[in-house]
């Protein structure tokens, strides 16, 4: 007689087979090509997601986040390496799904992701250009950053893994010296000033003294300066607040971070400042990435990569040039109405008075600095408050206005933003640098914050991290000119919203923060491709921007280590303005502010000319739409 099948023998027979199926999925979409194209776009994600601990913690990816929160990225050459190749491997993939059979959503993200994957591969003859240790970038600040901002620390098993991440800090930078002395044995070796930068920046985070000798740094008292440490200070600050441990444990906590970051942490540091002492013997004061093996190339590359367009080296420079004269004529008009005329005085100079009056600026303390803070929170609450004529989609994540971590705000741009995180757990950052208070200037901070908050990079960026029914890769910001240049167009937007009605000032804060990025495009191309002195490009912006020539130096100091990235600011923002009066032309009065912005915002950050054909077509079906009513 046939035994009697039970309930739970069919459900433990249906979980087996749901089980099998999921195997066979997952098999299929790791290790082989999977069949469908959307399953493909989520295994470039998933795969770099897996192979990038520290990606899944900026992120916050919900799930993988635990899975690898006590390890750092193999940075190791042959790691590079092998995950280039498998970057290749990917670019061939998408390449032999049939084009035509897709859907238009999955063309257009198939345009997009062979686009990036494309440029990546297009890159593999300079795989050893570039400076990865900067006064701007790199592991000697982004560890610490990622520690801070994104590693949390919300029970024992993450304070375990805090710990575990620092005992691996002298493995990455060791990864690094080992790239570092391939780069060098190319002739690929950074300016004296990034290496007397980066040394600085190094020799302050384990508590030396600048220009300290390799005997000084062995006499550090370790426990002041570990405990002084943004590693421990962040760590302690986070851990007295978990309810659920006991003093005792958290002590013990405590002195196991204090214990790796005096031996390991700082062990790491003083090797990578061994190797930069060294290296800085080798270096030249020629800034320009012209010095470089193939230079030019190198650089007509990097402004592909970062405008997303093939503008030439020349063009860029000439686009520069007449925006710089067209700028100039607006923001001396200004002057003139406010009293300010003086044929004696060159722009730059006469913004540099007005950068010095009383009435401008706060005071040079930490009043000053938190009054600084309080007035960016006032202009982007008011703000926020009053687009509902040109918005119809808000980011659901807040944003914070903070100071920039001391320890690294000497080498860092005046302000930036960082992405909420993807599981909520953390909103958008507008960091602002404080390193001098008299370098945030009233009448500029109504630009900043549209730029660096709202409708700037906490809009698009959080909106794009939200979107939803499109592959992961699609909710990060790819591209360099898209991001900025929607930054860049906010701040006009925002005039043109009447934000600075009754404001003449803050209408040439304005127009000079647009003039610095017109500039930009002007001393990228004059320090990479023209062959011009850190010391041209420096005064030729001060001449035009009314900014310091400290503020100056910073700025040009950073293009010299990003070459082409200053120039997507500009042209991502005059792609924008030229596809927005596209669309009114086109459709007059059937022409929707909203309905325009939804459109550029929902599909996330794209190059510049896919952009474009998402526009052409957002007009095309709107008049077709209208035509058949």
């Amino acid at each position: 007689m046939t035994k009697k099948r039970t309930w739970k023998f069919w459900t433990s027979r249906t979980i087996l087979i749901l089980l099998l199926i999921g195997i066979l999925w997952l098999v299929n979409l790791i290790w082989f090509k999977p069949f469908n194209i959307k399953h493909f776009y989520d295994k470039v994600f998933i795969e770099l997601a897996l192979d990038s601990p520290e990606l899944t913690t900026a992120m916050g990816i919900p799930v993988l986040y635990d899975r690898s929160k006590d390890e750092l990225n193999d940075i190791s050459d042959k790691k590079q390496w092998e995950s280039f190749n498998k970057m290749k491997e990917d670019y061939e993939t998408l390449m032999s799904y049939d084009f035509e059979s897709q859907s238009e959503e999955n063309k257009l993200n198939t345009k997009i992701l062979s686009f990036y994957l494309e440029g990546l591969k297009d890159g593999e003859p300079f795989f050893y250009h570039g400076y990865p240790v900067n006064q701007m970038r790199g592991i000697q600040s982004g560890l610490p950053s990622l520690m801070e901002n994104s590693h949390k620390l919300r029970n024992k098993s993450d304070a375990e893994a805090y710990i575990s991440r620092l005992s691996k800090f002298d493995t990455k930078f060791n990864q690094l010296i080992e790239s570092l002395k391939i780069s060098e044995g190319k002739g690929i070796i950074p300016p004296k000033f990034v290496i007397a930068r980066v040394l600085d920046e190094m020799n302050g985070f384990i508590g030396a003294k600048k220009n300290s000798t390799a005997t000084d740094k062995d006499s550090i008292n370790s426990l002041s300066s570990v405990k002084s440490n943004i590693l421990f200070t962040n760590f302690e600050l986070k851990i007295d607040k978990l309810e659920k441990l006991s003093s005792e444990e958290k002590d013990s906590y405590k002195k196991q971070v204090e214990k790796e970051i005096g031996t390991t942490v700082f062990g790491a540091y003083k090797n990578l400042i061994q190797y930069f002492e060294q290296l800085k013997t080798k270096a030249t004061t020629d800034d320009g990435v012209w010095k470089l093996p193939n230079g030019d190339a190198y650089y007509r590359y990097q402004l592909k990569q970062q405008t997303t367009t093939d503008l030439e080296p020349e063009e860029v420079h000439q686009i520069g040039l007449s925006e710089v004269a067209r700028i100039k004529s607006e923001m001396k008009n200004i002057l003139q109405t406010e009293g300010y005329a003086d044929s004696t005085m060159t722009l730059g100079a006469t913004i540099q008075k007005l950068n010095k009056e009383e009435r401008f600026l706060f005071p040079n303390n930490d009043e000053g600095r938190q009054m600084i803070l309080d007035q960016y929170d006032h202009i982007l609450a008011e703000i926020s408050a009053g687009l509902d004529d040109a918005f119809d989609v808000r980011p659901k994540a807040g944003l914070e206005v903070k100071r920039v971590p001391e320890f690294k705000e000497e080498g860092s741009a005046g302000a930036y933003y960082n992405a909420p995180a993807m599981d909520g757990s953390r909103g958008g950052t507008f960091y602002a640098n404080l390193r001098n208070v008299h370098e945030t200037v009233k009448f500029g901070m109504k630009t900043l914050a549209y730029h660096e908050g709202v409708p700037g990079h906490h809009f698009q960026i959080a909106i794009q991290s939200e979107l939803e029914g499109v592959p992961i890769f699609r909710t990060i910001g790819l591209f360099t000119a898209y991001i900025e240049g929607w930054a860049l167009y906010s701040e006009q937007l925002a005039w043109e919203l009447g934000f600075y009605k009754n404001d003449p000032f803050g209408n040439l804060g304005r127009l000079q923060a647009e003039m610095f990025r017109a500039v930009r495009l002007v001393v990228d191309t004059g320090i990479h491709f023209k062959k011009w002195t850190r010391e041209e490009a420096i005064d030729y912006m001060v001449l035009n921007t009314g900014m310091t020539t400290t503020e100056v130096a910073t700025e040009i100091e950073r293009y010299i280590v990003m070459p082409g990235q200053a120039c997507a600011y500009k042209i991502g923002m005059l792609k924008i303005l030229e596809l927005r009066e596209s669309a009114k032309k086109k459709l007059g009065n059937q022409f929707d502010l909203k309905e325009f912005h939804n459109v550029v915002l929902k599909n996330g950050a794209v190059p510049l000319d896919i952009l474009e054909e998402i526009i052409e077509s957002y007009v095309d079906e709107t008049l077709l739409e209208n035509s058949n009513t």
